[in-house]
C-alpha cells in the first residue's frame, strides 16, 4: 500500500495543479488571446523546469541522481511533444469553432479513455477488471461533472476533432511513459519550450497580438506550476503506476477547477457535481486499494534509471563513479532472471503481459 500511496498522491497533486489552471487562466484570458496564452503557458513550464535543473546542478556539484535521455529515446520525446504539445491544441481549437460548449467539455473526458485503450491495446499494459471499474467510474464522474442538460448536443466534424485531440494526448501520455525513467525535468523542459515556441510562432503567423509584459509573465508563472510541475509529477507517477492508472487519477482535475471556480469566480456547481463526487471517490479507492499479486518472471534486462539500494530488484554492487545522493543514484545496471510473487503495478520493472484477472 505504501509503495502505491506516493505515486497515487503524485498523480492526484498533478491533477490539482492542472485543474487550478482553468479558473486562473480564465482570469488572465481577458488580457491574452487563447493561442498566445497557450504559448506562454508552455514556455513557463519549460522555463520553470530549466530553472530547477540549474538549481539541481548547483546543489549536487554537477552530479545528477536522474538518468539522462539517450539519442535512441528522443523519438519518443519528439513524438510526445508533437502529438500533445503541438498537434492536439491545434486540432482542439479547430474543433471548438463548430462544437457546442457542452459537447466539448464532455468529449474532453475522452483523454483518459484514449490513454487507457492505447496503453492496453498498443503497449500491452496490464489492466485487470478492478482497474477497468475504477477507470470507468472516474470517467463517468468526469462526464457527469461536465454535463450541461440545458446546452446543445451534437456530433459533428468539430466533435470528431475534439476526440482526435484527446487521442493525440493519449499518444502523448503513452509516449512519455516510455521515457518516464529518465530525468523528468529535462522532459518537461524540452516539451514545454518546444510546444511554447511553436504556439507563439503560430500566433505571429495568424496575426495575433502579443500581450504586455506583466500578463505574459503571470501566464508563464501559472504555466510553471499548472503545466510544468503538474507534468513533472505526472511523469513520476507513471514510473510506478503506468499510463492507464495515472491518467485515470488525473481525471479528477475537473473537480479542482470546479471548486476553485466557486471560490474565485463565484460560480455555483451544478447539481451533478454532488453526484459525481462519491462516484469519483469510489473509483479512486478501487485504484488505491488494488492488490495485484501473482507469480511473475523478470526477464534479463539492462537499463539505467534512478533507484535506491537495497531493494528486491536492485541488489547489484555500487559503482564508484555513481555516488549515492539521498540514498539514490542512476547508472547502467543489469537485471538477472528473477521469479517471485508480490503486490505490484506496471512500474519500470513490472510491464509484463498477463491474462485479465
Amino acid at each position: 500500500m505504501k509503495q502505491r500511496f506516493y505515486p497515487f498522491m503524485q498523480a492526484l497533486f498533478a491533477a490539482v495543479l492542472f485543474g487550478a489552471s482553468a479558473p486562473l487562466a480564465k482570469i488572465l484570458l481577458g488580457e491574452l488571446d487563447a493561442i498566445p496564452m497557450a504559448g506562454f503557458l508552455y514556455l513557463g513550464s519549460g522555463a520553470g523546469a530549466l530553472l530547477l535543473l540549474w538549481l539541481e546542478h548547483l546543489r549536487h556539484n554537477g552530479q545528477s541522481v536522474e538518468a539522462h535521455l539517450t539519442r535512441a529515446e528522443f523519438p519518443w520525446l519528439m513524438g510526445a511533444m508533437l502529438a500533445g504539445g503541438v498537434a492536439a491544441p491545434i486540432v482542439l481549437l479547430l474543433g471548438l469553432q463548430s462544437t457546442p460548449a457542452s459537447t466539448a467539455s464532455l468529449l474532453l473526458n475522452f483523454e483518459s479513455v484514449a490513454t487507457t485503450l492505447i496503453a492496453v491495446l498498443a503497449f500491452k499494459e496490464a489492466v485487470d477488471r478492478r482497474i477497468w471499474w475504477a477507470i470507468g467510474l472516474i470517467t463517468l464522474a468526469s462526464i457527469l461533472l461536465s454535463w450541461n442538460a440545458n446546452g446543445g448536443w451534437g456530433i459533428s466534424l468539430g466533435a470528431l476533432g475534439i476526440m482526435t485531440a484527446c487521442f493525440l494526448w493519449g499518444l502523448d501520455n503513452n509516449f512519455t511513459r516510455h521515457i518516464s525513467a529518465k530525468n523528468p525535468l529535462m522532459i518537461v523542459a524540452v516539451k514545454g519550450l518546444g510546444a511554447g515556441t511553436f504556439s507563439l510562432m503560430l500566433s505571429l503567423v495568424l496575426g495575433k497580438s502579443l500581450p504586455a509584459l506583466i500578463p505574459a509573465l503571470l501566464t508563464m508563472v501559472l504555466g510553471a506550476f499548472s503545466y510544468g510541475l503538474s507534468i513533472y509529477l505526472f511523469i513520476l507517477a507513471m514510473r510506478s503506476l503506468g499510463s492507464a492508472r495515472t491518467s485515470a487519477l488525473f481525471g479528477s482535475a475537473p473537480f479542482v477547477g470546479t471548486l476553485l471556480s466557486v471560490i474565485l469566480l463565484k460560480e455555483i456547481p451544478q447539481g451533478l457535481f454532488w453526484l459525481s463526487m462519491p462516484i469519483m471517490a469510489i473509483g479512486a479507492w478501487l485504484m488505491l486499494s488494488e492488490n495485484h499479486d501473482h507469480h511473475h518472471i523478470h526477464e534479463p534486462a539492462e537499463h539505467i534509471h534512478k533507484h535506491a539500494h537495497p531493494d528486491e530488484h536492485h541488489d547489484h554492487p555500487h559503482l564508484a563513479d555513481a555516488p549515492l545522493m539521498n540514498g539514490c543514484h542512476a547508472h547502467p545496471h543489469q537485471h538477472e532472471v528473477l521469479a517471485h510473487d508480490h503486490p505490484h503495478t506496471p512500474d519500470l520493472h513490472h510491464r509484463h503481459t498477463h491474462e485479465m484477472g
